[in-house]
């Protein structure tokens, strides 16, 4: 049985992979008219892009793994970022 892979990750994985996300995101939305519900998915192309090819190279199970996480963080801010700005102008 083979155990688990080991995937390191550091801070600067959080300062720059996932902005980047979110600025090519916004990016390839607006450039594109890409529909909302497609977004999520176009933001984890990216994070995988992004960690299979320059963070994580060489080992492909953490790059899988970090890309998904990276694409899902970068949508989780944007939701988030937007919800909070909605309801601060609602009051």
């Amino acid at each position: 049985m083979t155990g688990f892979p080991e995937i390191s990750t550091n801070i600067w994985d959080v300062f720059l992979a996932v902005p980047l996300v979110l600025i090519a995101t916004q990016l390839l939305k607006k450039a594109l008219s890409i529909p909302p519900a497609f977004v999520p998915t176009m933001a984890t192309l990216i994070g995988l892009v992004i960690s299979v090819f320059v963070s994580h190279r060489g080992n492909l199970a953490a790059g899988l793994f970090m890309g998904v996480l990276y694409g899902s963080a970068a949508v989780s801010f944007y939701v988030s970022a937007k919800l909070t700005i909605r309801a601060y102008r609602s009051r």
